[in-house]
């Protein structure tokens, strides 16, 4: 197996990603994977090497990378020494970093297999409503999956209430980071940005006007992403398919660090159940 870690994707004028491939070397063309991780998430969290390595195994190119403002440096992609650029990330900023890649992977870059079959996207949680946007607007995309993907980013801004004031007269709100105890500061161009590309930013809509393939799936007993966002996606298309894991929460039952040489079950089916979709 090839594992190509921690490549660097420059473009002018514009933040660096960091980026892993990992695929098996064959004479056919390979269908490529790119996987796009949450809020406060990146690409070496927890279990997703493993779970890179299963897709490779299973014949796909595995693509995971950092989105450009997830607030780690290209010198340490592990957590997040650069609060000032988690505080200026945004949602159109990740729909941007994730059609870069995709340029990028289209470009021949000589890190990526030589002939690819299919792209196909994977989003976790906030990273599961940035596939859905992006796989209903660019026909290059095959397939579309999310794993506890969120059904609607303006839902989480909380318009109206005393938090949302403050953040508008402040400027900036914090999020306190239950693993590292960092407070990670996000500015209110973030709402802004939403509000001047809401029609867009819509999951909603995305999903509505998908004309590809569409798995979700969800665990059970998520407390971060409740377990009717699924549904409430899966309720846009009915033409989707809807894969609940019994038992699973918001990780589908893996942790940072995951020192296990083994996925957990429910991550194991998420995988398998994934794979068996896009093949």
């Amino acid at each position: 197996m090839l594992i190509k870690k921690n490549k660097i994707l420059t473009s002018e004028a514009k933040k660096p990603i960091l980026y892993d491939v990992y695929f098996k070397e064959s004479k056919n063309a390979l269908p490529l994977v790119i996987f796009c991780h949450g809020y406060k998430g990146f690409k070496d969290w927890g279990a997703w090497n493993l779970v890179a390595e299963a897709f490779a195994t299973a014949g796909f190119c595995f693509v995971k990378f950092n989105f450009s403002h997830n607030g780690g440096t290209m010198e340490q992609p592990i957590d997040f020494p650069d609060l000032d650029a988690f505080a200026k990330n945004n949602f159109s900023l990740e729909l941007d970093d994730l059609d870069r890649v995709l340029n990028e992977i289209e470009s021949g870059n000589e890190n990526f297999p030589k002939e690819i079959l299919t792209i196909l996207l994977i989003g976790h949680s906030r990273g599961g409503g940035i596939v859905l946007i992006k796989a209903e607007e660019d026909n290059r995309i095959s397939k579309v999956v999310s794993w506890a993907g969120v059904s609607d980013f303006k839902a989480r801004f909380h318009e109206g209430t005393a938090a949302f004031e403050s953040w508008k007269e402040t400027g900036v709100s914090y999020v306190e980071n239950g693993r590292t105890k960092q407070m990670m500061p996000n500015d209110f161009q973030f709402y802004e940005d939403f509000k001047a590309n809401e029609k867009r930013l819509t999951i909603s809509r995305s999903v509505k006007h998908l004309k590809i393939p569409q798995l979700i799936v969800h665990g059970s007993e998520d407390p971060t992403v409740l377990v009717k966002e699924a549904g409430a996606i899966h309720s846009w298309n009915p033409k989707s398919e809807l894969k609940i894991i019994d038992g699973a929460n918001h990780v589908f039952n893996t942790k940072h660090p995951w020192n296990e040489r083994n996925l957990p079950e429910a991550l194991k089916n998420v995988v398998e159940k994934t794979i068996e979709f896009l093949k």
